[in-house]
């Protein structure tokens, strides 16, 4: 199966074939696993409904995120953040040094969030 645009068919197959962790014996730990992009995306929305971000929290999704499915994550979290959400989690990834270097993308039009940037810089 080709994955060049993620959608809600391939969306699962694609997040099955790129996850690797030795830990996991269940459906239910990859499932879980899984679940960090949707408590990523609800830390993202209370940032900007509220101001109040939980950089750490956040950081350490990201990281488990990472370890288990590697550069497919970024792809992972675009499909699954609303575009508003796009500009802080740029951020994150620009921060952890995980921003992917393709040529002309949508990504590289997206804003960073400064002020996230500023409360990364500042841990």
């Amino acid at each position: 199966m080709r994955f060049d645009e993620l959608n809600e068919s391939n969306y699962l197959l694609f997040a099955i074939k790129f996850y690797d962790n030795p830990q996991a014996v269940t459906r239910g730990d990859f499932d879980e696993d899984l679940k960090r992009i949707r408590y990523i995306k609800k830390l993202l929305k209370r940032y900007k409904n509220t101001g109040e971000l939980k950089t750490h929290l956040i950081l350490n999704h990201l990281t488990v995120l990472f370890n288990v499915f590697d550069d497919a994550t970024v792809p992972l979290l675009f499909y699954n953040l609303e575009k508003e959400l796009w500009p802080p989690i740029k951020s994150f990834l620009i921060f952890l040094n995980r921003l992917p270097e393709y040529p002309k993308t949508e990504i590289n039009d997206i804003d960073q969030d400064y002020e996230c940037l500023s409360q990364l810089e500042s841990i």
